[in-house]
């Protein structure tokens, strides 16, 4: 691969101007130092390098810039890794180095927006430039997503491949959101948020939560807002805290999801699987859209959508929320439910507050995300915000 001296220039001469890009930028290197040494520690293998300050400064100064500019009309949407080459098993290796400029990430946009598909990133003498593209990325990766013009995700690879990737951190223009990690330790936090916030804790295309991810990224993802609720399978109580009739009934209940997270674990890490998962979970998801909840069990039986929430007989209206989000100096507070939201979300705190062993996604139309869980421990309905772990 060779390098041509000329096209560093522009490169050298270039100062960081966007200034969230040296606020974070410390932070970030700190939270990979940890990972990566705590992975080794524990002897796990096939391990990232992780970027030093400087170039993890250089690294969103330049993708936000990037991000502002257009090719043939498109936003730039990219996904950058630092990694070398060698890490990067059978990647597609460019004969000349190209220095990483806001200008090549623009024009090579349009090539590698697909899901998956990363532009390789590296450094010779404290010079980031661009090497080619991968599919394959080590564990704990640094990864840096243009996600919509203003908008930058860093995150990384699970320590063990599977799931979602994990957020680090958030910027859209000068707001900086960082993931804080000892969200998890909250009393009663719910399991889906501990899974998204679980950066060592091994998961599989298989597991419960992962599909409750996917459902929540693919209802965020077709933005005309829409509600989730997840009832017990061994009981039909949360029809008590439903109008009837149910416009959108469903029966017997639709078990597509449901037949497929029945199949054996060999089955599973089939790719035909996979991809039979992704329709049925695109398929649920869709459903949301339309007016009114949509009605699964926990084991992912559909049994209705367009459903009316309504208080339960005899039970009273809920009067406190615990809202939360799991980022660096977001805190908790304890609101009134008709703040929290639009009446998506009313509804359902409401719902939560009465049956109690339910779970509740609310999708907004302008990208916030929000679960509802009941929290034994306070006796209170908790809302955590968590669109900032979806992106």
């Amino acid at each position: 691969m060779k390098l041509d001296n000329r096209d560093f220039q522009d490169y050298m001469s270039k100062k960081t101007t966007y200034k969230a890009a040296s606020s974070v930028a410390k932070a970030i290197e700190k939270h990979f130092a940890h990972q990566l040494s705590a992975a080794r520690m524990r002897g796990d293998t096939n391990l990232a390098i992780e970027p030093n300050v400087k170039m993890v400064e250089t690294m969103i100064d330049t993708a936000f810039w990037a991000s502002l500019r257009r090719e043939e009309g498109n936003s730039t949407k990219i996904s950058i890794a630092f990694l070398p080459p060698e890490q990067a098993g059978v990647p597609i290796l460019f004969e000349q180095k190209m220095a990483f400029t806001a200008y090549h990430l623009t024009k090579l946009s349009l090539g590698v927006e697909r899901p998956g598909v990363h532009l390789g990133v590296w450094h010779e003498n404290d010079q980031l430039f661009i090497w080619g593209t991968t599919l394959k990325i080590p564990n704990l990766c640094f990864i840096l997503d243009v996600s919509e013009p203003g908008m930058l995700v860093i995150k990384h690879r699970r320590v063990h491949g599977f799931g979602k990737f994990a957020n680090v951190a958030v910027l859209i223009g000068d707001q900086v959101k960082i993931i804080d990690e000892n969200s998890a330790s909250h009393p009663d936090c719910p399991e889906l948020l501990q899974y998204l916030l679980g950066y060592t804790v091994p998961h599989s295309w298989s597991d419960s939560m992962n599909v409750l991810v996917q459902l929540a990224v693919s209802m965020r993802a077709h933005r005309h807002g829409g509600s989730l609720l997840v009832v017990p399978s061994d009981n039909d109580n949360w029809r008590k805290s439903i109008l009837h009739p149910i416009k959108y009934s469903v029966s017997p209940p639709y078990s597509g999801l449901s037949d497929l997270m029945s199949k054996d674990i060999n089955v599973r890490s089939e790719v035909m699987w996979q991809g039979a998962l992704r329709t049925e979970v695109e398929t649920l998801a869709g459903l949301t859209a339309v007016d009114g909840a949509t009605v699964i069990s926990d084991k992912y039986e559909l049994y209705a959508f367009g459903a009316k929430i309504g208080r339960s007989v005899g039970n009273a209206r809920v009067e406190k929320v615990y809202m939360s989000e799991p980022i660096v100096g977001g805190g908790a507070v304890m609101i009134n439910p008709s703040i929290s939201g639009g009446t998506r979300h009313l509804s359902a705190a409401q719902f939560v507050y009465d049956q109690k062993n339910a779970l509740a996604f609310v999708a907004s139309q302008d990208g916030h995300f929000t679960i509802f869980t009941w929290s034994p421990t306070e006796e209170v309905v908790q809302a955590h915000k968590i669109d900032t772990l979806l992106l």
